[in-house]
């Protein structure tokens, strides 16, 4: 376990300093939930349209919409969680995935963006809240946002980069760093440095995590294809059963997309829970059972579609 872990067990002599976080929770929030809609509004009239060009297009708004949910559902996901932590040993910043643990050693110095004599670049894509990417400044080099908010914004210094954070108290934060090193380290901190690339990565390397992956990857690609190719061929379908095993009313064969549909959803919202769980060995049989559900709901629902369209009606 790295140590930002190790300090959010025992805050009690440790500098806290969280972001502004209400009014960037609330734009995602927003955001997600008129994605949602849209999406689920897009499926629903997908399931209702007959096939052609009316079918394409709701199956396009569906999916459109429903692309960049994860990304900004992560980006609320991380300003919740994201934190500033300092002692007389290290200063520590969490947003998400991302964890960077800095020895106060290794920092040159710390001060308010507004002191730089040119005025600091911000990331091209940014929303309230999620104020994160790289931009080159001519005068310190590289800076790296972790903050977010662009107002107040603190420069942290390293040998390798700077760091721009945004902690909602700036002031009181650069006067913990100046007394921390002045009353000097308690004992040495090794520098943590987590991106939420290294997750993946690492679960990579794991051979049964690669093998889940790509079957259930290949199982909905598959059924995505065939599903495709049969609603064209179909009228209606029987979708669904009575209490007694009988089929349902015949429906118009555009709703077997629903399968598909519901299967990648269940795959990716596997997939990313697996991920999380893995960045602890504790929880890793935890993340590999996910994984084994994602891709074993994939095969049920290949199976579903199977017995759907050999049902008679």
């Amino acid at each position: 376990m790295s140590r930002p872990y190790k300090k959010l067990m025992n805050t009690s002599k440790v500098g806290h300093f969280p972001p502004s976080k209400r009014f960037g929770l609330l734009v995602h929030g927003v955001i997600v939930l008129l994605l949602a809609g849209t999406s689920t509004w897009g499926f629903w009239n997908l399931t209702r349209a007959s096939v052609g060009p009316t079918f394409v297009n709701f199956l396009l708004i569906g999916l459109i919409a429903f692309v960049p949910i994860p990304f900004f559902g992560y980006r609320a996901y991380a300003l919740l969680r994201a934190d500033y932590y300092i002692d007389r040993d290290s200063l520590a910043m969490l947003w998400g995935l991302r964890v960077e643990d800095i020895p106060l050693t290794d920092i040159e110095w710390v001060r308010p963006a507004s002191d730089l004599s040119n005025p600091l670049s911000l990331p091209r894509f940014r929303l309230p809240g999620a104020v994160l990417g790289t931009r080159r400044h001519p005068d310190v080099g590289l800076v790296e946002f972790i903050a977010s908010d662009a107002k107040n914004l603190i420069l942290v210094a390293t040998s390798k980069r700077v760091f721009a954070i945004s902690p909602r108290d700036a002031a009181s934060l650069v006067r913990t760093f100046a007394r921390a090193t002045e009353m000097g380290s308690l004992s040495p901190a090794e520098p943590v440095s987590v991106y939420p690339s290294f997750i993946v990565t690492q679960a990579w390397q794991n051979s049964l995590a690669r093998f889940l992956w790509m079957s259930g990857l290949a199982l909905n690609v598959g059924l995505i294809v065939w599903v495709g190719v049969l609603i064209p061929t179909l009228n209606q379908i029987p979708f669904g059963f009575d209490a007694f095993g009988a089929p349902n009313d015949p429906t118009p064969s555009s709703r077997l997309i629903l399968l598909p549909l519901l299967s990648m959803l269940l795959f990716i919202s596997g997939l990313v829970t697996g991920l999380y769980y893995y960045r602890w060995d504790k929880t890793r049989p935890l993340a590999v059972i996910l994984w084994i559900s994602s891709a074993v709901s994939a095969l049920l629902f290949l199976m579903a579609a199977l017995f759907l369209v050999t049902t008679p009606i």
